[in-house]
């Protein structure tokens, strides 16, 4: 087996496992068990447990967060100052593009996003790299532009949140629903409506102090 093959089996094995245990609840030995490799081989491909989880989320969002710098510069090549429901469009629609609904590994997806905003381990909350943190800068300035009367604080948390909502919405989807629930909608539908409720959620007045 190629080395190149054993690190893409533990990066799908680790992906399929971080999103449906989180990160303490994942062994290593369970990656590669899962991953039909030794051991010592996440050691040899990522460095440690902490890095190979930075590699599975990089190796999802690189996709998304792409996607969203190529949205946003065509729209501020168009104007300076975008609307709310244009950014909230330009930051959210890749998430839709990448997350389709009925796909197997776009709920994979759509549930290691979940985990990671919610995983309490520090090592999920530093997997972000030079990319990311560029992506994240330039919507927070556009939409402190639109949003002036935001703290940073709140609009970062308010950005996250779009993240939360669009990823649960595609699991749900995604997922068979109970007979006592209505079965959720995909497709144009979903997304128009998930615009709609963030652009409202993003342009809601401060939260009083």
């Amino acid at each position: 087996m190629a080395p190149t093959d054993t690190r893409t089996k533990i990066l799908d094995a680790a992906e399929h496992l971080f999103a449906e245990r989180g990160y303490r609840g994942t062994s290593v030995r369970a990656i590669t068990d899962l991953a039909g490799a030794n051991l010592a081989a996440v050691g040899y491909h990522f460095g440690s447990k902490a890095e190979l989880l930075a590699a599975v989320v990089r190796r999802v969002i690189g996709p998304i967060t792409a996607a969203q710098c190529v949205a946003l510069d065509k729209l501020l090549a168009r104007t300076p100052d975008p609307l709310v429901t244009e950014l909230v469009e330009a930051f959210a629609g890749p998430l839709f593009d990448v997350m389709p609904a009925g796909d197997e590994g776009g709920a994979r997806t759509s549930r290691l996003i979940v985990t990671i905003l919610n995983d309490p381990a520090e090592e999920a909350r530093s997997w972000t790299g030079p990319d990311e943190d560029t992506v994240r800068e330039r919507y927070l300035a556009a939409f402190a532009r639109a949003l002036p009367g935001l703290a940073p604080e709140e609009l970062l948390f308010r950005m996250r949140g779009i993240f939360a909502v669009t990823a649960a919405d595609r699991v749900e989807v995604y997922n068979q629903p109970s007979p006592a629930c209505p079965t959720p909608v995909a497709g144009e539908a979903s997304r128009r409506w998930v615009i709609t409720f963030l652009t409202a959620a993003m342009s809601a007045p401060p939260t009083a102090t």
